[in-house]
């Protein structure tokens, strides 16, 4: 039996406790300033009860006092500290409401952010930036807006109906019977009108999420976009998915829109209902004039504000749908848990660690957990520590797989990976993360001065340390030739500095962290030859006593290493030094007579 999905507000209830006394607050506030609201309509029937009828008004009654004057002061009195404890009421109602959404949409940006950080690496393959985005600003925001507004609306509306209520039958129970008859048409139609706009916000969110994700891939892709003159089909490209946004906005409008004349039809025949009814009453001696009063004013106090249902059912679709891919997005389980062991001490006089792959499976899986791809099969390795280990193979081979299970932004499906016997799954991130400096293809720099990008690693490392970091990525000299130096802005993913630049600095920081295992992939791919062989220089000193696992493509940058693994089928194929691999003739061999003869072909065309 499939259960019923749970309303996004009732989950809200559920993770949310410490809230609770808070929106108990709220309503109290809200529920009394509505209270207060509705007063003053009572005092005007009960001032013309003073002024119509010459003895025995109500206020006479009430207070002892003939003099018609005198009771008109009294009910001054009374009206004045309804209306000062109705503006107190509301203040202290919009100001609990108000930081209540605010703190409830940090809290759940927040929330949402922290868990998004948690979920492995694979979740993220099938999700567009974009869409995140989406989820965690607009989305967001959405859900502000209807606890600020509409939250507060439908608790004043149905205070209302039930004080009103309560009013006409307190007077009238006939009238109040005749002055409710349009109700359940209200309420039967807002209840129908929910049910077909909730699909049609869920649409709105969706072509929003599509939008945003566009937009986001756009302007990171800004610098493609303008090398291939794609300008214009972007534009169109963006400009269909606002169209389909706004369509799908059109859709929802144009049945919101139409709730609140229909509204109005239901309300003039209440309102027809009490005038006429109420006044045969009134003219046959069966109602006071100042009861009469009240209820004409009543009557609107009770149906006029059930017109806003439009606008909060509006606020309140909008904020549910919101809230629904929220608390999704919360609640998207990681499969990637860390360990609670901590890496033991090295050993004396080592500074490594030993790294190993033993017998480990891994394939890459699409949304609905299908194979996409076979990567490792059965994979056997072993680093030792304080030794250099290169890894290469042809383009898919798993190499760069290696450095991702190692680092455990995946698991492994089978097999085990370990750091000094421990396997990774067993270590917290801390332990297992911090003995690894890791520099990825992929060179990312954060908005920041160069410092800040290589302190990221280790927050309270010294100006000292970045400089022997720098140097020894050969990044310190045109880092000092910087406008402001260490203190000079990268800009966004470093925009203001060369690949080379970039590729060195990712290094320096990674090194900044003195690292146990240092893990290069492909980190020479985006620098020139002179600077690769400085680099190369510079990792022939950095790489002493601790382990380094270099991925490659250029067999030139590890003809040195202890020991190189070729991967091809998921397995290694070969493993030996650079000498004995070419001795072998095998796979490696021939990858590396494709490359030395495309450099005597390029060194042949420049002669």
């Amino acid at each position: 039996m499939i259960e019923a999905p749970v309303h996004p507000l009732r989950r809200l209830w559920r993770r949310a406790p410490r809230y609770r006394g808070r929106v108990v607050m709220g309503t109290v506030w809200a529920v009394l300033n509505q209270v207060f609201d509705i007063l003053p309509e009572l005092l005007i029937g009960v001032a013309i009860d003073v002024v119509v009828r010459e003895e025995g008004s109500f206020v006479g009654q009430w207070t002892g006092i003939d003099d018609r004057e005198a009771q008109l002061f009294v009910l001054a009195g009374v009206t004045a500290v309804v209306w000062l404890l109705e503006s107190l009421t509301e203040y202290l109602a919009q100001r609990s409401w108000r930081t209540l959404s605010q703190a409830l949409q940090h809290d759940l940006r927040m929330d949402a952010y922290g868990h998004v950080q948690e979920l492995e690496l694979a979740w993220f393959e099938d999700r567009e930036a974009g869409r995140l985005l989406t989820v965690l600003n607009d989305d967001v925001n959405q859900l502000e807006r209807f606890l600020d507004v509409g939250a507060l609306q439908i608790i004043q509306t149905a205070t209302s109906v039930v004080a009103v209520g309560a009013v006409f039958l307190v007077i009238s129970p006939l009238l109040a019977l005749l002055a409710f008859l349009p109700i359940p048409v209200i309420v039967g139609g807002s209840l129908l009108f929910q049910r077909r706009l909730e699909p049609r916000y869920a649409k709105v969110r969706e072509q929003a999420g599509r939008l945003g994700g566009l937009i986001g891939g756009n302007l990171g892709g800004i610098a493609t976009i303008k090398a291939f003159g794609a300008e214009r089909r972007e534009s169109l490209r963006v400009e269909a998915a606002s169209d389909a946004y706004a369509e799908a906005n059109r859709a929802a409008i144009t049945l919101s829109a139409a709730f609140v004349p229909i509204i109005r039809v239901a309300i003039l025949c209440g309102f027809m209902v009490t005038l006429v009814v109420g006044g045969h009453l009134t003219l046959n001696g069966t109602l006071e004039v100042g009861m009469y009063s009240v209820l004409v004013f009543m009557t609107q106090r009770l149906l006029w504000p059930l017109t806003r249902l439009g606008e909060t059912l509006d606020l309140y679709q909008r904020g549910t749908a919101s809230l629904r891919r929220i608390l999704d997005l919360i609640d998207a389980p990681i499969s990637v848990r860390p360990g609670a062991r901590e890496l033991p001490p090295a050993a004396d006089g080592e500074r490594g660690r030993a790294v190993s792959f033993d017998a480990v499976e891994f394939v890459y899986r699409d949304g609905d957990g299908s194979v996409r791809t076979r990567v490792l099969d059965g994979l056997e390795l072993e680093v030792r520590s304080g030794e250099t280990h290169a890894i290469v193979g042809p383009t898919g081979a798993g190499k760069s797989t290696v450095v991702k299970l190692l680092l455990r932004l995946y698991d492994a499906e089978g097999g085990t990976v370990a750091i000094d016997g421990v396997p990774v799954g067993e270590l917290s991130f801390e332990s297992l993360r911090g003995a690894i400096g890791y520099v990825g293809q992929d060179t990312f720099l954060f908005d920041g001065s160069v410092a800040d990008n290589l302190r990221y690693g280790m927050p309270d490392a010294t100006d000292e340390q970045l400089r022997a970091a720098a140097e020894a990525a050969e990044a310190h000299e045109f880092v000092a030739a910087l406008p402001h130096g260490y203190d000079t802005p990268v800009g966004e993913r470093g925009v203001r500095l060369s690949g080379g630049q970039r590729q060195r600095l990712t290094i320096a920081r990674a090194l900044v962290r003195d690292p146990a295992i240092l893990v290069l992939d492909e980190a020479t791919s985006a620098v020139d030859n002179e600077t690769e062989a400085a680099i190369q220089r510079s990792l022939l000193r950095i790489s002493r006593e601790r382990t380094t696992i270099v991925i490659a493509h250029r067999l030139s940058t590890i003809r040195h290493a202890d020991r190189i693994h070729v991967l091809d089928g998921g397995r290694v194929a070969e493993a030996g030094t650079h000498d004995e691999l070419l001795a072998l003739r095998g796979r490696y061999a021939a990858l590396w007579a494709v490359q030395t003869g495309e450099v005597a072909q390029a060194d042949a065309a420049l002669d």
